[in-house]
């Protein structure tokens, strides 16, 4: 028997659900008594044992993840209600509804916590290297290079990112949201591992868990905001990783002193289960749900969110000859498949502009932020004082989000890049000529920080809207992948370097690589970029299709 909260939402297996999920909660509970019991030692926990609670702790868990998983499968999946591709998408010119706001609050949300995860690994780097004796820049000497951390979870975030947009089409979008929160909660569990490996297997899980959270957000509001409204409202969620670096930079300054890094993984319950709270605020995709026979939810939620059938597109595959191709399959076999059409006429100045402006926003992410916080300390501030710049500088940048969110939606998609990317790109040459003198001036350091910490969290945020708009719908999902892709790649990268042999490299050398890449960036989106603000729906264009065409 099913339960429907809210505006049509079900729960598949709503006792399996809860009673996986509370399993899993009660098997993160079970590994806290080894951490308390380590306080006086200021909780290194290296070389302890795992006792019994904890043993039982993680068979709960791996009980729990089985039981939430059956829970969140929809029954009758192999049920469709027709052959042909089902589209639906948010009418562009329907009003912005209460509904609107709050699945952006919720999606704001979501996004901030799944944000928080890889920003983490900045902050209890430092921390756990000097546990462990790992090879870092506070301890050069080291064995195991720290970086084996960070490469071990951003491979987790790249088999989730193909993991979860298989899920997401599979089980549908709230289904893959609310797991991913469930994971969240018991990768927490990596707060109270007494080895570095056993931190490196749950940062491969978190990861994995944290990697596909974007992209399935993305797809939803592409189903509900109006067309008119969807650039900014993508570009202000998106734009919520620099609130997590403020939250997460926050939290670390004020909590690592007296409880130790271990206490930023030992979060991720808490905010896994406030995730899990608002499941009733998420809704399911009616894409989903017509396509496997859910009339009744599919258009309550449409009702509810102004969303449309596109019935020109339904209606061309029900009157398409039997045995015919449809018209993509047609296309493809013309043009052919996978990343190719990407790279073709006219499509691959763009495409060429999309790769060296998220390669880009990769170095920077995992080579400058992501080590700064080490980098600091090196240069003589104490844990805390540079944690508390770090947040002081993200708290200062965080309005550009908001001016950026404005800048897409009212002016311009392409000067929005830009201008973005060109600031940053001037902050980072400034850190790569004096970075290292600016730890003895605090107010340069806090504006020149919130360029690369607030300033690539808003490029990113801005690509991943304007990626799903250049292309033309028979590509547009290669090309959102394509632009989430890339970005990942520089981080493997980077991270492979220091794993072979280097150890963290300094603010001027992490500042260049990533100032390069980018100015390059604006000369090739000058050139080859296009604008997509003001064609109207419809409208041809030399090089794109509007996104609601």
């Amino acid at each position: 028997m099913r339960t429907r909260p809210m505006g049509g939402i079900t729960f598949a297996h709503p006792p399996a659900f809860w009673t996986g999920f509370i399993a899993c909660v009660a098997g993160v509970a079970l590994h806290l008594p080894m951490y308390i019991d380590s306080a006086d030692m200021h909780y290194t926990m290296r070389g302890m044992s795992m006792d019994a609670p904890m043993l039982t702790g993680m068979a709960l868990i791996v009980v729990g993840l089985a039981l939430t998983a059956y829970g969140l499968i929809p029954r009758g999946l192999a049920a469709s209600r027709r052959d042909g591709e089902v589209r639906v998408r948010a009418a562009h010119d329907a009003p912005f509804r209460r509904a609107h706001i709050g699945l952006v609050i919720v999606m704001t949300t979501a996004v901030t916590i799944d944000a928080m995860k890889p920003i983490t690994l900045s902050f209890v780097a430092p921390g756990m290297g000097k546990e462990y004796g790992l090879k870092s820049a506070l301890n050069p000497g080291g064995h195991w290079p720290v970086a084996l951390l960070p490469l071990f979870g951003l491979t987790g975030t790249v088999a989730g990112s193909f993991l979860w947009g298989w899920l997401g089409d599979r089980i549908g979008r709230r289904s893959s949201i609310l797991l991913a929160g469930v994971m969240f909660v018991t990768t927490a569990v990596c707060g109270a591992m007494p080895s570095f490996s056993w931190n490196l297997a749950m940062c491969l899980l978190m990861g994995l868990a944290a990697g596909g959270m974007l992209p399935i957000t993305f797809s939803l509001l592409a189903e509900m905001i109006p067309g008119r409204h969807r650039g900014w409202v993508m570009v202000l969620i998106g734009g919520n990783l620099a609130l997590a670096y403020a939250i997460t930079s926050s939290l670390s300054s004020a909590l690592v002193p007296h409880y130790s890094w271990r206490i930023l993984w030992l979060l991720g319950m808490p905010t896994g289960v406030l995730l899990i709270a608002l499941n009733h605020w998420i809704p399911e995709s009616p894409r989903f749900l017509l396509a496997h026979g859910r009339e009744d939810e599919a258009r309550t939620i449409m009702s509810r969110y102004g969303a449309i059938e596109d019935v020109a597109e339904t209606e061309a595959e029900a009157s398409r000859p039997a045995g015919e191709a449809p018209a993509e399959e047609r296309q493809e076999a013309a043009h052919g498949g996978g990343f190719t059409p990407l790279f073709r006429p006219p499509f691959a100045g763009l495409s060429i502009a999309v790769v060296v402006l998220g390669l880009g926003i990769g170095l920077v992410t995992y080579g400058f932020q992501l080590w700064i916080p080490s980098n600091l300390q090196r240069l003589g501030l104490a844990q805390k004082s540079a944690d508390a710049a770090l947040r002081d500088s993200s708290l200062l940048g965080l309005p550009l989000v908001f001016v950026a969110a404005a800048m897409y939606g009212l002016w311009s998609a392409k000067k929005t890049i830009i201008v973005l990317t060109a600031l940053t790109a001037a902050a980072l040459v400034a850190f790569s000529f004096s970075g290292e003198s600016l730890a003895h001036d605090r107010t340069w350091l806090y504006v020149l920080l919130a360029g690369p910490i607030v300033g690539t969290a808003t490029i990113a945020a801005v690509l991943a809207a304007y990626s799903s708009e250049i292309y033309p719908t028979r590509i547009r999902s290669r090309g959102s992948g394509l632009s989430a892709g890339v970005g990942k790649l520089g981080g493997v990268v980077v991270t492979i370097v220091l794993v072979v042999g280097a150890t963290v490299p300094s603010i001027n050398t992490t500042a260049l690589l990533g100032a390069v890449p980018l100015l390059l960036a604006v000369l090739v989106v000058a050139a080859f970029g296009v604008e997509t603000r003001r064609r109207a729906v419809g409208a041809a264009a030399p090089a794109v299709q509007p996104a609601d065409a």
